[in-house]
């Protein structure tokens, strides 16, 4: 490992939206060149495009091999987040790029919002905050909700970090859990099914937090939600690509499934009308993570990582496919 790089001037692209920590976290050292969006990146000149050495990706923008491959020079994007579909990770291997991501720093963040959002679709929290506000409960009684967790058997579609860091706050609210990945979680003691639809068929809850990508595309599909039954809730703090949506907004018209809580969705910020006149259903805009705090950490997980890379140390959050090297 090197003691650290010379006082040359490193050149940055910053990628995606305007975030404040990211733009003044660097020294003199760094030149950055910023732009928010994929045609933003057209205007980019050939003559600053071949000193690029790093980008930092600040939201879910696309970083495909079209995009890379106009920075000949790159060694690392450090991307925002801990999923990564948006990133060509196969490409950027093959090209040597190292890639990063903000794990652990938003776990407990996103957890508590899973948790939040199962309490509050089973319970109704949002139909009942509505009640209060229209004035009924001065002629009438609410009545009694149907969902509880007291009844309940989850069954968690991914097993990672947040996965685990949902089903300790689950066993603390003293509700079963099972889980479905595609091989069984190191270390983890609850039921494995490798099989997605006999899990639904065991339990009435599904809570998603599985990578979004081409290998999870729609896999909490009608045949899952037919299984899981008319009690079923579905909760989704992954990637909206995970669950076929007019699937899902089927389900919920028809009664085979109660209901859902959704944090994200597949083409969002636009939202299916349908699932917005629902009212089994709970929205949220895509906040499991949003957090000051928490946004704030990941942001300077972004920065340190492109930090320790030029600076001859090793960096924080590699994921699994990139080819780590020494410098």
């Amino acid at each position: 490992m090197g003691t650290g790089i010379s006082s040359e001037k490193i050149d940055l692209l910053v990628y995606g939206p305007s975030k404040p920590l990211v733009e003044n976290g660097f020294s003199d050292q760094f030149t950055l060149h910023k732009y928010e969006t994929l045609p933003d990146l057209e205007r980019v000149p050939a003559g600053v495009a071949e000193k690029i050495r790093g980008i930092a990706v600040t939201g879910q923008v696309p970083v495909n091999s079209a995009m890379l491959s106009k920075y000949p020079n790159v060694q690392i994007v450090s991307s925002f987040g801990v999923g990564y579909d948006h990133i060509d990770a196969k490409y950027a291997a093959e090209k040597g790029i190292i890639v990063t991501n903000t794990p652990d720093v938003l776990t407990e963040e996103v957890a508590d919002v899973a948790l939040g959002l199962f309490i509050a679709t089973a319970r109704e929290f949002i139909k009942a905050d509505k009640y209060v506000r229209s004035g009924l409960w001065l002629t009438q009684g609410y009545p009694l909700t149907v969902g509880s967790l007291r009844d309940r058997k989850v069954g968690m579609v991914g097993m990672g970090r947040i996965g685990q860091a949902i089903a300790r706050r689950l066993d603390a609210s003293l509700v079963p859990v099972v889980y479905h990945s595609r091989n069984p979680a190191a270390g983890v003691s609850y039921q494995h099914y490798p099989n997605l639809v006999e899990m639904a068929k065991a339990v009435d809850t599904l809570i998603v937090i599985t990578p979004g990508g081409p290998s999870t595309a729609n896999i909490v599909n009608a045949e899952v939600m037919q299984a899981l039954g008319p009690r079923g809730i579905i909760v989704n703090v992954a990637r909206g690509s995970v669950i076929d949506e007019p699937a899902l907004i089927q389900a919920l018209k028809s009664g085979t499934i109660l209901a859902a809580g959704l944090d994200v969705f597949a083409q969002e910020p636009k939202v299916p009308d349908e699932l917005k006149a629902m009212q089994n259903v709970v929205l949220l805009p895509h906040v499991g993570s949003a957090s000051v705090v928490t946004r704030n950490a990941m942001d300077q997980m972004v920065v340190d990582n492109l930090k320790l890379w030029f600076g001859g140390k090793p960096i924080l959050t590699p994921i699994p496919e990139t080819p780590v090297k020494a410098r």
